[in-house]
């Protein structure tokens, strides 16, 4: 293993009962700058191993009191000591004594007499995966640090700037819906309109990124009922008329009768809020958005189609890629995080169904969605 060892990082604890073993193998470790510590017997080793924490064991197999062989098992049923890797230092060579050594949990065998070179390289072939370990578990918390950090600052901005934007949205629509043209003049009517559309893209930007956030960590839960599909849009395609009617864009629904889907109402709201939300921001002034439903192949679908600008070739392979930061910008230069997209395809398939587009540059998109009909 490619990987820069520091000797005197690692400690390594010597058992044997002979001392003049012990006193061969310090020697030989401390001139490799690792830090040394010794046991004699295997009581004395399973204590030291409990309070000191040793990085490797070389454990003697033939001892007096516990044998090497049943202080590795000692050890290795204790979680405290389980992970510590044991190299059997024995004259033992037989098949049957071998397997035995690694049923007990040992790592490695070196054979008495030793060689010095087979020792060395042996002990620190076993170091390197230790180090490994701990370069792995140094970064496993730093990922768990850096991810609850996101999780608490996905929080934040999904609950405590949602309701405040939340309510500057309902008084904007509440001024919008009380003060025309006649009362406050053409260039202020147009501020408040803008004003209102721009929270209510913010709003729907904060509500998209906390059900992605609670999509991502596990913390949403899908509540799957019986639904129309049409139905659904009915209740979300109404938001946009203000947008349609500042950007002079009509929208056409096709219906189809009753397309009953068994979702969560909740997340395919957002679905179809999503889709129209983009077909409106892409579209010019003086076109059209068709939305489509039909029955095909056991499937309730829907087409959501504009007249708008239309994806290049290049750009359509990074849409609902996760893996890709793409930024898009509306005919009115209205700001899109990409993140709409990743949020109907995750939800999508959530439910059960699938998510595709088609698109020509400079002619219009329809992104459609199909759902598995109840039979």
């Amino acid at each position: 293993m490619d990987m820069k060892i520091n000797p005197s990082e690692y400690k390594i604890l010597v058992v044997d009962d002979v001392m003049s073993n012990l006193m061969l193998l310090k020697v030989l470790l401390t001139s490799e700058k690792f830090g040394i510590m010794t046991a004699s017997n295997g009581h004395q080793a399973i204590e030291m191993t409990q309070n000191e924490k040793p990085d490797l064991l070389l454990l003697d197999v033939m001892m007096p009191d516990l044998s090497g062989f049943e202080v590795a098992k000692k050890l290795k049923s204790d979680p405290q000591t389980s992970e510590v890797p044991i190299i059997f230092l024995t004259a033992l060579n037989s098949t049957a004594d071998i397997v035995k050594g690694f049923e007990a949990g040992g790592n490695d065998f070196i054979s008495k007499p030793f060689n010095k070179e087979e020792l060395i390289t042996r002990i620190y072939h076993q170091i390197s995966l230790v180090a490994a370990k701990r370069l792995l578990n140094d970064k496993n918390a730093e990922l768990e640090r850096i991810i609850a950090g996101r999780d608490r600052l996905y929080s934040i901005i999904g609950h405590d700037l949602r309701s405040p934007i939340g309510s500057i949205k309902m008084v904007l629509n509440l001024l919008l819906a009380n003060l025309g043209v006649d009362k406050i003049g053409k260039d202020m009517h147009e501020l408040l309109v803008s004003a209102n559309q721009t929270t209510e893209d913010v709003f729907s930007l904060l509500d998209n990124l906390l059900k992605w956030s609670k999509s991502q960590t596990g913390q949403l839960t899908l509540m799957p009922q019986t639904a129309d599909l049409m139905e659904i849009l009915n209740g979300v395609q109404e938001i946009f008329k203000l947008v349609g009617d500042m950007k002079q864009i009509s929208l056409e629904i096709k219906p189809c009768g009753p397309l009953l889907v068994n979702v969560d109402i909740d997340t395919m709201k957002t679905v179809v809020r999503n889709l129209l939300s983009n077909a409106y921001k892409f579209s010019s002034a003086g076109t059209k958005i068709t939305v489509s439903l039909e029955k095909k192949d056991g499937m309730a679908v829907m087409h959501i189609k504009d007249q708008g600008c239309g994806i290049s070739q290049e750009n359509q392979a990074k849409l609902m890629n996760p893996e890709i930061a793409y930024t898009t910008y509306g005919t009115k230069n209205e700001e899109g995080s990409g993140l709409g997209l990743l949020l109907c395809k995750d939800f999508i398939t959530r439910n059960g169904g699938k998510i595709w587009f088609t698109s020509t540059e400079g002619a219009g998109s329809t992104f459609s969605i199909a759902l598995p009909l109840i039979k």
